[in-house]
């Protein structure tokens, strides 16, 4: 009994690692983006753009490594992804230019990928819907130690090293997961491995995005990193550059926001039994347009200063704690035999809206919180609209079922 707990904790472990590739990636580097505008003699606008590159990466990568599991296991892939993420980290530390910053970085992002999207899928390997969202919350929750830590680490080493040093610790980092992976068992079992060609992974997709509860779990999720990616680009100009807030300081303030998204995680694990995951789903959402709705208006009549900022987005930010590992459960619940690339479906489209939201915040940016508050107010509200449309759906399914049975 005991050995089993320990190679379960050991897995959850190694899990919450490879979910953390993400947040590792981009936030470490945040407090410096100001700092590399400088010394590659680029603007605010192109720096904005290496985060928008990474999500073009971390959104095509993830359509690539989950039908690669379905048919060959998910230690390979995962293994293949960090050393591909490793020599993308080395490629963005000796970049001279911002344009090589931008190509190594959807490098770094195609690497990163396999981690977050295989991890789900292994727990989808492992456990059912309601059990597989309390494990994934569980890793959310550990994993809120890379966000916490990532700016306040990228901030100290803009004091004692530069920029260039957080690349470096990044690929320290991925050395490190390959030392890990060792402990990671092989979670898909052969007989249980699709035994159709990647070719037919397009179709397999098509079929998915039809399914109105897919569909509405990967958009809902969509709208809300849609939010978060906006607040994550746009922060560091605005807290640093508009409240003139240190990038040291900075780092306290973002970590606020994971300590949030860490107890909320805790609070859903907790409840999960009692209330089922899909009320806490539709909880978060509510909760989210509303967080994003004050934000809006704090912005809009400059409401609070950089306070009337701070609070809504640690609301919004929060709500990660029950959407992200809800909406993943239950997105995979209605696919378990293809868990890879159903997991890589939803991934790619909750990633794949940070593309747009991160890059309009550089379009459209006019020198205040404005341009950001807008858009995470938006995505706030498309969330919500979303999760209600996929329930109105879904039940509409339902009921047409009943009605004409096969």
């Amino acid at each position: 009994m005991g050995a089993a707990h320990g190679a379960g904790l050991r897995i959850l472990l190694v899990l919450s690692t490879l979910m953390s590739f993400a947040s590792m990636s981009t936030d470490m580097y945040l407090p410096a983006l100001p700092t590399i505008a400088k010394v590659l003699h680029a603007s605010s606008a192109s720096m904005e753009l290496t985060f928008s590159s990474f999500l073009v990466g971390f959104s095509a990568g993830q359509l690539l490594w989950g039908p690669i599991s379905d048919r060959s296991g998910r230690r390979l892939p995962v293994a293949a992804g960090v050393v591909l993420f490793v020599i993308g980290s080395a490629g963005c530390a000796l970049s001279a230019t911002v344009w090589q910053l931008m190509g190594w970085r959807v490098v770094q992002a195609v690497g990163a990928s396999a981690g977050p999207v295989l991890a789900r899928a292994m727990v989808r390997d492992l456990y059912g819907r309601e059990h597989s969202a309390q494990v994934l919350s569980t890793l959310i929750l550990i994993m809120g130690v890379a966000p916490l830590a990532g700016p306040l680490l990228g901030g100290q080493m803009l004091v004692y090293a530069s920029w260039r040093g957080i690349f470096w610790s990044l690929v320290g980092f991925g050395v490190l997961t390959l030392l890990l992976l060792r402990l990671l068992p092989e979670t898909l079992a052969k007989e249980r491995r699709a035994d159709d060609a990647l070719r037919n992974a397009l179709q397999g997709y098509t079929a998915l995005i039809r399914d109105p509860a897919i569909l509405g779990y990967a958009l809902s999720g969509g709208f809300f990193y849609a939010g978060a990616y906006a607040f994550i680009v746009g922060t560091p100009f605005v807290y640093i550059e508009y409240y003139h807030v240190s990038p040291q300081a900075y780092g306290l303030l973002f970590g606020v926001n994971i300590a949030g998204m860490m107890a909320a995680n805790f609070i859903n694990a907790r409840l999960l039994r009692r209330m089922g995951s899909e009320r806490m789903f539709r909880l978060g959402t509510w909760i989210l347009a509303a967080s994003a709705v004050v934000l809006l208006l704090d912005a809009h009549f400059n409401w609070g200063g950089l306070t009337g900022l701070v609070l809504p987005i640690f609301f919004y930010m929060s709500m990660n704690g029950f959407i992200v590992a809800n909406s993943v459960a239950g997105a995979l619940a209605a696919h378990p035999e293809r868990a890879g690339t159903a997991s890589s479906l939803v991934g790619a489209m909750h990633y794949g809206s940070g593309i747009l939201s991160a890059a309009m915040v550089g379009w459209f940016a006019d020198g205040t919180p404005w341009t950001m508050a807008w858009i995470i107010g938006l995505a706030g509200l498309g969330s919500l609209g979303a999760a209600l449309l996929a329930a109105h759906l879904s039940t509409k399914g339902v009921n047409n079922e009943l009605r004409n049975p096969q």
